[in-house]
């Protein structure tokens, strides 16, 4: 028979197991300087806390399990204009990553694609983090997985040179959960641009504003589900792409759309020239329902496939 452990190397088991994760502080006067100093400390499962200040800094991410949050006012906690591996503020690697509570903006590198985050792992929770004035808020190209958005700002991000960079861009994850987030003033692109298996954008407002020039509020261009929820979405008057706010299918569906429900959303159309709330390129009916549609020019509810039910 197996013979047991001694009951001291037991307790030393059990020990390690319920052992709290560390907290590392970055900031004037703490333990660490700058936050990529305390990032690249950080073992799996510890928090990065981050006091008030503007840090020139970035960082890569490596660890599983890690959150990076800042201390107190957001709009205080800040990291500006450098970026690492000449892609974004925060490179994101490791697993079940959760940034919060703080300001990444200014980001500008040669290929146009700066971001304040870029995404390279399968799980990452965004809470109330303001991305401003960047190329790209959110760049991420993984395929699987999932990235979930909350209580955050995108204002004035976007650029379209050599290439185009949004407010927030995900490739082929399998969620993209988008809630309770502010969309504004975002630059020639897309505020939201989601090749997702899965886009669900909920409790949302997408405003171009009077200088914004976005060309689509909401962009699935190779289908899959969209799902637009009790948000607040204005097409501005200088809008670059006059076509529609919500466009689905339009570099070709290349996956299943199981379904397109858009509902209890307010739509306005500040320009005088018409557009389309609701552009559909799938076989798939988009249900549109409770949503209040107005406009300085004329609206359409939606073209291509689906019903609109009890629009205002």
């Amino acid at each position: 028979m197996p013979r047991s452990l001694p009951l001291a190397v037991v307790a030393v088991l059990c020990a390690g197991a319920g052992a709290h994760a560390r907290t590392l502080e970055a900031g004037q006067g703490k333990q660490y300087e700058s936050p990529s100093a305390a990032i690249s400390a950080a073992q799996e499962g510890d928090r990065v806390a981050i006091y008030p200040g503007q840090y020139f800094d970035c960082a890569v991410i490596q660890k599983n399990n890690i959150t990076v949050e800042g201390v107190g006012n957001p709009e205080q906690i800040v990291m500006t204009d450098k970026a690492c591996e000449g892609k974004a503020l925060l490179v994101i690697r490791g697993e079940n990553v959760t940034i919060r509570n703080m300001t990444l903006t200014r980001v500008r590198v040669p290929d146009e694609n700066g971001a304040g985050i870029r995404g390279e792992s399968r799980k990452i929770t965004i809470d109330n983090v303001r991305f401003i004035n960047n190329q790209n808020g959110i760049l991420s190209g993984t395929t699987g997985g999932s990235m979930i958005i909350r209580n955050s700002l995108f204002d004035k991000n976007g650029s379209c040179g050599s290439a185009c960079a949004h407010g927030l861009y995900v490739g082929h994850l399998d969620l993209l959960h988008v809630e309770n987030t502010r969309f504004y003033d975002t630059q020639h692109a897309h505020h939201i641009k989601s090749r997702a298996a899965r886009t669900e954008v909920i409790g949302c407002d997408i405003e171009d504003g009077p200088q914004g020039n976005a060309s689509y509020e909401v962009e699935a261009p190779n289908g899959g589900s969209v799902i637009v929820r009790n948000s607040k979405i204005i097409k501005g008057p200088n809008a670059e792409n006059h076509t529609a706010a919500i466009m689905i299918g339009s570099e070709g569906v290349t996956q299943m759309t199981p379904e397109i429900i858009i509902e209890n959303n307010t739509f306005r159309n500040d320009g005088t020239y018409p557009t389309i709330f609701v552009d559909n390129l799938t076989a798939t009916e988009a249900q549109l329902s409770g949503n209040n549609i107005s406009g300085v020019g004329p609206v359409r509810p939606l073209k291509g496939d689906g019903k609109v039910v009890a629009s205002r």
